[in-house]
């Protein structure tokens, strides 16, 4: 097939974005390709479509388990088979995946670049034909980069066992620095290069100092109608800031790394389909998620980079109509910031404390444990070895950046099983123990010979109301057919994963790269620093701000962000003043948006930035029924 026929039969669509076919054609050429696409520009396509066109397993290393499960879920929706490897999976599950790139039918493996160096992987990927080396969030791989991971160091190494399989390196946001070190990192040989204008035509940009965010917030959503992404830091913040616009007549809901994967999914799906119009979230939410339709990004926290925030902003807009970005801001969170980075980089010491606690809490010796996962309640661990919350917290994360060990927060992961013996087998452990035998049918007639091949995901409830047992019979029949080995059970996990990724040390010894850190730590400082220029430019317009950061010569003014609606139009003053005396001449009654585009003969997207901003001054105010007024603005729902 060629590939606008690959195209149209698994995506539906009959044309390519820009820049795609021409990425597309490089990896087919069998070039190693440098792919810089800004948020919602189509990079994942770039390295999907021509796998599926060339013989052999895409290999593809990204750092979010949630990245990885959303992308291979999306490709099974579309019959193409896909697989994922991430910690906290049983190694039958591991094994079973990795037999199928070999001798199945698979098409893209998913891994975490910490897996790269274990052995059963290498092992296993000397005996796969492996087609493309797609490296997704490629900025990881750079120490100038805003979410650097060493286990990327890793790939070079890795890509020897890959002889003239190209490479693809995908990020949206990445400066000149970030994009050297990639190329350099990578030992990408002369690099096709790619990038797209980090100018996004249809995307406002303001920034607003606000000391009542919340009513600011209520402002803008009622100046724009759509869907919303709401960002703010703590989970906490997600929930009351949710409450809050439900009680303001706001479809609103939450969504945090803390919730259970079925409550995740619930409200991403219930958000997706605009049964929630706004969804008030960390930066957990976002990543990888295709809704094109979102036409406002609020943020109520100042991010830690404008890496960050491009990123989490660029969410809106994705179908190329008109959607905006606000962030609010006031003086302490300005004077936070740079604090927050600060106590991020725990003192050295700190780091091996907490090594060594989580040493003694697994019990693992020196030497061992390499791949080891537990459950872990940070809670719980920092009371049992008297440790402060808030710096053993930044110390997991800083053990977590230089690749001791991973922590996925809250990683759930659904009951699964694998039946582990034979037909044969199974058929005369059913005779020598009848008690089991209704069960082991009943499993079959709900799930399939699949149990006799790979793990299949289950519900205890379901099964228990199937069989018309209680769910803890359930529980304990999958428990003593997976004693007798007749069964793996995986029994869902209900809190936090850590995972030692290297064999532990001696925490006196901890090769910690002191200098380094140090360095480390005046980079993200120098992010925050762009960061709260950014917020408190006065003049320049911000898409221009944002070309400048990320080292594309800055364009043209956009014309729609606050600045330019400000200052770079000179018939603004002239244009509020006219609104202002064809409301005051309805005697009350105000006008439609539309009715007030005829009467000033503008149209409607021009006049429609200019109300967002009167509204936003209160100047105007809006009636329940959508007519404008002139005057402060009323409680209106």
């Amino acid at each position: 097939m060629t590939i606008h026929q690959i195209l149209k039969q698994f995506w539906g669509y009959e044309s390519f974005r820009p820049l795609q076919e021409d990425i597309i054609r490089s990896v087919l050429g069998r070039h190693d390709t440098l792919v810089l696409l800004p948020t919602g520009g189509g990079k994942s396509l770039c390295f999907q479509l021509p796998a599926l066109a060339i013989d052999g397993v895409c290999l593809v290393i990204t750092p979010l388990i949630a990245l990885m499960k959303d992308q291979v879920e999306q490709l099974r929706r579309r019959g193409i088979p896909a697989v994922a490897i991430f910690s906290g999976m049983h190694w039958r599950e591991i094994d079973r995946a990795l037999d199928n790139c070999i001798y199945g039918n698979v098409k893209f493996l998913y891994v975490s670049p910490e897996r790269l160096q274990t052995e059963l992987l290498i092992e296993r990927v000397k005996q796969m034909k492996i087609s493309v080396l797609a490296v997704d969030e490629a900025h990881c791989i750079s120490a100038w980069g805003y979410d650097f991971r060493p286990p990327y160091l890793q790939i070079a190494t890795f890509r020897e066992l890959l002889k003239g399989v190209p490479v693809v390196a995908l990020t949206a946001s990445a400066t000149p620095e970030v994009q050297r070190d990639i190329v350099e990192k990578l030992e990408m040989r002369q690099p096709q290069v790619f990038r797209q204008t980090f100018a996004r035509k249809n995307l406002s940009y303001s920034a607003f100092y606000e000391e009542n965010k919340e009513a600011r917030l209520l402002k803008v959503l009622q100046g724009v109608p759509g869907s919303a992404i709401v960002y703010v830091r703590s989970r906490r913040q997600t929930q009351e800031v949710a409450e809050w616009l439900h009680h303001q007549s706001i479809r609103a809901d939450y969504y945090h790394a803390g919730l259970t994967a079925k409550q995740r999914s619930d409200k991403q799906d219930a958000w997706i389909h605009n049964r929630i119009r706004v969804i008030v979230a960390t930066n957990a939410f976002g990543m990888g998620i295709d809704k094109p339709d979102v036409r406002t990004v609020v943020h109520l926290d100042v991010p830690d980079s404008l890496e960050a925030y491009y990123q989490e902003a660029g969410r809106a807009g994705r179908d190329e109509k008109k959607a905006y970005a606000v962030l609010l801001y006031n003086h302490k969170d300005l004077d936070d910031i740079e604090q927050r980075v600060i106590q991020q980089y725990q003192p050295v010491e700190t780091l091996k404390r907490v090594y060594q606690a989580l040493a003694n809490h697994a019990n693992i010796a020196v030497g061992g444990g390499e791949f080891a996962d537990f459950d872990f309640d940070l809670t719980a661990f920092c009371q049992a070895f008297q440790l402060p919350v808030t710096d053993t917290h930044y110390a997991l994360k800083q053990l977590q950046l230089e690749g001791f060990i991973e922590l996925s927060e809250a990683y759930f992961s659904p009951s699964k099983v694998l039946i582990g013996v034979d037909n044969r087998a199974l058929y005369e452990f059913q005779v020598m123990n009848p008690h089991y035998d209704s069960f082991l049918k009943l499993l079959l007639r709900m799930y399939g010979g699949e149990l006799f091949t790979n793990f299949v995901s289950i519900a205890e409830s379901s099964i228990a109301k199937t069989a018309r047992i209680p769910e803890n019979e359930v529980f304990s029949l999958l428990e003593q057919l997976s004693q007798r080995s007749i069964l793996v059970y995986e029994k869902q996990k209900d809190k936090p994963q850590l995972t030692f990724l290297t064999p532990r040390f001696d925490a006196r010894n901890l090769p910690i790269n002191v200098m380094e850190l140090e360095q480390r730590k005046q980079r993200d400082l120098a992010k925050v620093r762009a960061m709260v220029d950014y917020v408190q430019n006065p003049v320049q317009c911000r898409t221009r701000l944002l070309q400048a950061y990320f080292g594309e010569e800055p364009g043209d003014a956009c014309g729609i962000c606050d600045h330019c609606l400000s200052q770079h139009s000179p018939d603004l003053g002239q244009i509020r003043q006219r609104i202002i005396e064809y409301l005051d001449a309805t005697d009350g009654k105000g006008l439609a948006p539309r009715q007030l585009a005829d009467q000033l003969n503008l149209n409607t997207e021009r006049l429609g930035d200019v109300i967002r901003q009167m509204l936003a001054d209160e100047q105007l105010r809006i009636d329940a029924a959508g007519n404008l007024h002139a005057g402060s603005t009323m409680n209106q729902r």
